[in-house]
């Protein structure tokens, strides 16, 4: 591939507008280009429009000297005038459900405009164009390929970033998986539990993703995070929170006709995360083709220098955050054998 000079330095002076950065990944993103020390511009929705928490995550960007813009995505001159007007190099879309076809207007202002030099659009998890989920998450999908093939089409450069599954336990019912401990009352294991998956720190998507915006490697590729320190099934899982709590949990099986059944309720989110969960855990989107197309790169072969966070760390913060139940427990279980009667189990709590 041949990469022009303009293209090929995405320079690290270069100007970051993160759109949709005050949501669960946005955050890591945009906390990763402020940590780069490249100028850094969120793009947030004006007023009353914004979840109230957000007005305390932008201040916090701006505390840090990010600088904030206001608008929609999907308003084409607005966004032709800001990226003329601030200089924008690089874009990032953290966006998610409702507004990721907002993108492909998006992608008209940044081809009118003509000095983006990169634009990495809401991705972040799977390789959309191999992964094949049912509905409703492959409705999601099949907008997210429609916004490649937008990118694609108009010539604008670009990465995808495939992350894989956050580093947590994966909850198939619960809309972020990443904001609840794992059980503490009883393991749902996804058919026979052996199905592989990769699990990736948030702060570490950021950071490599953030790696990738001004590295000519990475032009117009899969970018795809596979850190074998992190390739767990479901049982393997389970076995390593039963190692930092010190107790053996049952396990009770979720099979696949459980997880389509969800899906096919269509309630949302939680339908679109069963369908998810049943890619991965049962049907192995994130380990069932090799990356060895023209069009992909492991994220470790770019970097070998630079490590990721284990799940065993991260499950280490998921203990301090139930440490005070699980001393609670430990009384609980003391006063109850004294006079025969089993401890009630505990059910796993908002983190």
């Amino acid at each position: 591939m041949t990469v022009s000079p303009s293209i090929a330095s995405a320079a690290k002076s270069g100007r970051v507008l993160i759109i949709g950065a005050t949501g669960f990944i946005g955050k890591f993103v945009a906390e990763a280009s402020l940590d780069s020390g490249l100028p850094t511009y969120v793009l947030v929705r004006p007023g009353p429009s914004r979840p109230p928490k957000s007005d305390i995550i932008i201040k916090s960007f701006k505390d840090r000297g990010g600088i904030i813009l206001h608008g929609v995505m999907s308003d084409r001159p607005l966004m032709e005038k800001l990226l003329r007007e601030h200089e924008i190099d690089i874009i990032i879309s953290a966006v998610g459900g409702a507004t990721i076809l907002d993108q492909i207007t998006l992608i008209e202002a940044i081809a009118a405009v003509g000095t983006v030099k990169r634009f990495l659009p809401s991705e972040f998890g799977h390789d959309v164009d191999r992964a094949d989920p049912v509905e409703p998450g492959l409705t999601m999908y099949l907008e997210k390929r429609k916004v490649r093939r937008a990118i694609e089409k108009t010539g604008v450069p670009y990465t995808y970033i495939c992350c894989n599954s956050i580093a947590s336990w994966p909850y198939y019912d619960n809309k972020h998986p990443s904001e609840v401990v794992p059980p503490l009352d009883q393991f749902q294991i996804y058919g026979d539990g052996t199905v592989k998956a990769y699990f990736v720190d948030g702060p570490d998507i950021g950071k490599f993703t953030m790696k990738t915006v001004d590295d000519i490697r990475a032009i117009n590729k899969n970018v795809h995070f596979r850190p074998s320190s992190n390739l767990y099934d479901i049982n393997g899982l389970a076995s390593l929170w039963e190692k930092k709590i010190g107790r053996t949990l049952p396990r009770v099986t979720v099979t696949e006709h459980d997880l389509l059944s969800m899906a096919a309720e269509n309630r949302i989110p939680e339908s679109i995360v069963a369908s998810f969960t049943h890619d991965i855990f049962i049907k192995g989107c994130q380990t069932n083709f090799p990356i060895e197309g023209p069009n992909d790169i492991d994220v470790g072969t770019l970097y070998p220098e630079e490590s990721f966070r284990t799940l065993d760390e991260c499950f280490n913060d998921f203990l301090v955050k139930v440490g005070g139940t699980l001393e609670t427990d430990k009384i609980a279980t003391k006063n109850t054998a004294a006079v025969g009667v089993e401890p009630m189990a505990i059910t796993a709590t908002c983190a």
